[in-house]
């Protein structure tokens, strides 16, 4: 069963597209959340998460971090099992 993702970002943000882009390319769906000017939605993400930058990536619920976080996690071998894909 594949996992809940859910990405944050913004729509001037370069490391929000890549983590989209690695995302598409595992054919993984996603759920894209736009936060460029949601103000009440960014607050929410600091408080979740205590970071400030976009994206924020979500997989079943919980935060993993941007894209470099999620990055990392790929080229560890422990991206795939979290998405739920082989």
């Amino acid at each position: 069963m594949s996992a809940k993702v859910e990405v944050y970002s913004t729509n001037y943000c370069p490391y929000c597209r890549a983590a989209e882009q690695l995302l598409n390319s595992k054919g993984v769906d996603y759920q894209a959340y736009d936060v460029t000017h949601d103000r009440n939605k960014r607050d929410w993400l600091v408080q979740t998460t205590g970071r400030t930058t976009v994206p924020q990536i979500f997989i079943d619920g919980e935060p993993i971090g941007g894209f470099t976080d999620m990055q990392a996690l790929d080229r560890q071998g422990k991206l795939n099992p979290m998405l739920g894909i082989s």
